[in-house]
């Protein structure tokens, strides 16, 4: 059993049979009363945000999470494959873990998968992608309504706001937290 002096940004927590990821932690030492901790934690599976608070020395259950570098395969139905960089062992992952990181999936593409008791928790990406747009329509020089974007899909499948200079073929940066056009890659 760990106490809340343990608690620290990406430490995972076991409260009623649930994950939690700790976000953000605040000790908190008032002039009067005793000192506490305030915590905003992440459901590992749901993504739910709950804030959480723990009165100073609380026992709390700290979760051995692994965090460790992959290698993207390929998708087979409803499960992603990937391989561990150092021991080549692959892993299939469900689409309900892997979420809306599919939208950014390349094959060949690393990530960081954080595994508990070897069962795949969620996937983390870097924090930008490089993806080639694979239709969009051309842009009118004029056309400012739609306040100077698009829509375009790139070669994943997924639909990203775009300038209206981009064009097909054109390879951008994606943000991987927000889906936002950051540029385009030479």
């Amino acid at each position: 059993m760990a106490s809340t002096a343990d608690i620290k940004n990406g430490v995972v927590l076991s409260i009623d049979g649930q994950l939690w990821n700790v976000i953000e932690f605040q000790h908190v030492k008032p002039g009067k009363g005793g000192a506490f901790v305030r915590t905003k934690l992440k459901n590992v599976l749901s993504g739910k945000v709950v804030d959480r608070t723990y009165n100073a020395g609380a026992k709390i259950d700290i979760e051995n999470v692994d965090r460790r570098d992959f290698t993207y395969l390929y998708n087979d139905g409803d499960n992603f494959v990937f391989m561990d960089v150092e021991d080549y062992d692959q892993i299939n992952v469900a689409a309900a873990t892997v979420g809306d990181a599919k939208n950014y999936l390349l094959e060949n593409q690393q990530v960081q998968i954080a595994l508990n008791n070897g069962n795949p928790l969620y996937i983390e990406l870097p924090a930008s992608v490089v993806l080639e747009i694979t239709y969009t329509e051309p842009g009118l020089q004029g056309d400012r309504s739609s306040a100077g974007t698009k829509s375009a899909t790139v070669e994943t499948g997924y639909e990203i706001q775009v300038p209206l200079f981009v064009e097909q073929g054109t390879k951008v940066k994606v943000d991987t937290r927000t889906g936002d056009y950051l540029g385009r890659v030479n």
